[in-house]
């Protein structure tokens, strides 16, 4: 069994930005947004931690889902 690869750059990704449920704006924003929120509720909530660990989840999906992602044409 092969290893997952970005089709664009060849290396291992955790999601598959070329995948269909990815495919709608609204998709691709929600996911983007959902964790950065959720870390400004773990840092208002004093978990410093979390609030890292969410943020970087959300910048990783943001340049996944529309910097690194090839256009639908």
């Amino acid at each position: 069994m092969s290893r997952p690869t970005c089709h664009r750059y060849g290396r291992a990704m955790l999601i598959d930005p070329q995948n269909p449920f990815f495919r709608p704006l609204w998709v691709r924003i929600l996911c983007v947004l959902l964790p950065l929120l959720w870390a400004g509720v773990e840092f208002r909530n004093d978990a410093p931690f979390w609030g890292v660990l969410f943020g970087a989840a959300g910048v990783y999906l943001f340049v996944a889902l529309f910097i690194q992602r090839k256009s639908d044409d």
